[in-house]
């Protein structure tokens, strides 16, 4: 892999170009953070909005005359002895698709956030927020080491906890953002220590000098294994795979488009990036790449269980992004790591668009999210609802939608490596196109079941948000074609060919792993049960909840073991409060009554009143008398003669 290397000076266009990139979303933030009460709701969404596209719009420029990877040096960041760790962009082919995806979808939720937060108070806040999510993404996928793609990390996880928890009135919400922002701690430990350990072994953390080394020395597979397991479990807090994912459904707290946000083009995709920006190190540790893929495939089926029993719209849509990217995590353990990313975008495309369209429908329903209270919808929310309907065919693999094209590669991959790999991802897939499909029929079809109210304020969402759905509409329904099927010509997989020069150690390490063995007619058997799978799970889906007309059990009515079991979500939340939260909040609070309070409180308490004695003591002392002074000062020197008197 061919890698120039060179100052800022001399980059192939300005430095100031490169800057401009986060600068101008960072802009945003300062200018809408600076003067919210000041700006009205709609100047906030049109600053914020326009900084991204002007991101989105030198990102197109980059990639158009993209010739040669290279990185720019901006200037010395840290310098310590044999550590030289430059402040530097990395521009190359992931970079690039990254750029497009974060600014491109991020720009649309932008845009579609003018109208949905209009009635908020504070809408200014709201943008100048989003704007450092988009922000702290884009130094996450520019920087050129790992302790800059750790700052954007650590962004997005702050960000994320800003705007969770952004209608801070409600004690729920605010609970969501900590716990998003706890559990991502624990993963972000873990890729820490994996960035020391880095360190440690190559004496550098900057990609090209790492993976360069990496593809040449001799390292212990003990080594290389410890640092891939640690890396991965960054990536499990941050992408939401097991066990670490419980708190991206809760995340829901926070408005709609945060939702999209996070889901789509920001925050669950680093852990699949960063995976694929080292994809060397993993390379050369099959045995973490298997812990990955069987992770991945677990995370898949386990959310898209989770998401058969749920009621709340967009705690759907969150169960389908756990599982969505447990694909992608398959994708990445079975070394298809241009499939993990073709899937990361196609997801990006239908999930922002099903997140939308379900802020969409909210909006419409003044705030409704159970789907036990819609139904209908389709006729007076036209737009969404065909919208909507296309992201449902997307992520249920139906061709000639995108989800049908990264799915179907995932699979393929899945069943070179593994035939118990690959049935758990066709059930995965069955179960899912089931429960999107239930939402759909729930929510857009029959009578509508929520109050006169609702029904009397119904109507379809503004421009600002229609437009949005419909370029998003557009992409997931053409975005596949970026990489079209194996069968049809490795010449015909525009996107995978983009990528190989990344993957050129990886390739060289082990070149049996890379690429698809498969001949045409067993690739199209499997396209076959893949869409056969989708297709049952959305016939399934209609029979139960069109034909028959089955309505989810209302609270408080009896369920059967299984339903319930799923329903609350196998209790793994309450699971985690009693193992882990319980014994840390009864230890924090034995530790603060019988150590802060019995000892350490005393302890310091009795040096201060110790001090205040000797002082009120000692003030006596100072009694402005000169005589006083002066017999002080002889007992003093005779004192002092004394105690030195066997000396002379």
């Amino acid at each position: 892999m061919q890698e120039t290397v060179i100052p800022a000076a001399g980059a192939p266009y300005s430095t100031f170009l490169y800057v401009l990139i986060p600068l101008l979303p960072f802009l945003g933030f300062l200018i809408n953070g600076l003067l919210n009460r000041k700006l009205s709701g709609k100047v906030a969404g049109a600053i914020s909005s326009l900084a991204v596209l002007g991101s989105f719009a030198i990102s197109v420029f980059l990639f158009l005359n993209f010739q040669y990877q290279y990185t720019v040096t901006l200037f010395d960041w840290i310098s310590v002895g044999s550590m030289q760790i430059p402040f530097s962009y990395q521009i190359d082919q992931l970079s690039l698709i990254m750029l497009l995806l974060v600014t491109g979808v991020g720009f649309l939720i932008h845009v579609y956030s003018i109208g949905y937060m209009h009635h908020d108070e504070n809408v200014g806040k709201f943008f100048s927020f989003l704007n450092l999510f988009v922000f702290s993404m884009l130094v996450l996928v520019l920087g050129a080491n790992f302790v800059i793609l750790f700052i954007g990390w650590e962004g997005v996880g702050l960000c994320s906890y800003l705007l969770i928890g952004f209608w801070n009135k409600n004690t729920a919400y605010n609970n969501a953002a900590k716990k998003a922002f706890i559990i991502n701690r624990i993963g972000d430990l873990g890729f820490l220590l994996g960035i020391f350990l880095i360190y440690l072994t190559f004496d550098s953390v900057q990609y090209a000098e790492v993976f360069q080394k990496a593809s040449t020395m001799q390292i212990g597979a003990g080594v290389v294994t410890a640092i891939t397991l640690l890396l991965f479990v960054g990536a499990t807090g941050k992408s939401a795979q097991l066990p670490l994912y419980t708190w991206l459904p809760d995340a829901m707290a926070g408005p709609t488009p945060v939702s999209a946000l996070i889901h789509a083009a920001t925050m669950v995709t680093a852990g699949i990036y960063m995976i694929l920006r080292a994809n060397v190190l993993f390379t050369l540790a099959p045995d973490t790449l298997e812990v990955i893929a069987i992770i991945g495939a677990a995370t898949a089926l386990f959310a898209a269980t989770i998401g058969l029993a749920q009621n709340d719209i967009k705690k759907v849509l969150a169960y389908s992004t756990v599982s969505q990217l447990g694909y992608m995590f398959l994708a990445l353990g079975v070394m298809g790591y241009s499939t993990s990313l073709f899937h990361v975008l196609t997801h990006a495309f239908f999930k922002a668009l099903m997140f939308l369209g379900a802020g969409s429908v909210i909006h419409a329903m003044s705030n409704e999210q159970d789907m036990r209270r819609m139904g209908g919808l389709r006729k007076s929310l036209p737009i969404t609802f065909i919208t909507f309907f296309v992201g449902c065919l997307a992520i249920a693999g139906i061709p000639p939608f995108s989800g049908f094209f990264s799915k179907d590669e995932i699979l393929l991959h899945a069943f070179e490596h593994s035939k118990v790999l690959y049935a758990v991802g066709l059930f995965t897939a069955f179960l899912t196109a089931f429960y999107m499909f239930r939402l759909l029929f729930l929510t857009f079809f029959g009578e509508f079941r929520g109050t006169e109210e609702q029904k009397h304020h119904l109507h379809e969402s503004p421009a600002s948000m229609t437009l949005p759905l419909i370029v998003l509409a557009i992409l997931a329904a053409v975005g596949g074609f970026m990489n079209a099927p194996f069968f049809l010509g490795e010449e015909n997989a525009y996107l995978a060919n983009y990528l190989a020069p990344l993957f050129t150690y990886s390739k060289q390490l082990n070149p049996a792993a890379f690429g698809v063995h498969a001949d045409h007619a067993t690739e199209l058997m499997l396209i076959g049960l893949s869409v056969g799978a989708g297709v049952l799970g959305i016939i399934l889906a209609y029979v139960q909840y069109v034909s028959r007309g089955v309505r989810p059990v209302e609270d408080g009515e009896s369920r059967g073991f299984l339903e319930n079991l799923i329903y609350h979500k196998y209790y793994i939340d309450e699971l985690y409060n009693a193992l882990f939260v319980r014994p840390i909040m009864w230890l924090s609070r034995g530790l603060f009554r019988y150590v802060e309070n019995g000892i350490i409180d005393p302890i310091v308490n009795g040096f201060g009143r110790l001090t205040m004695g000797g002082g009120q003591l000692l003030r006596y002392v100072q009694t402005g008398s000169v005589e006083t002074y002066l017999i002080l000062m002889v007992v003093g020197i005779v004192l002092v003669m004394a105690l030195n008197f066997g000396k002379f």
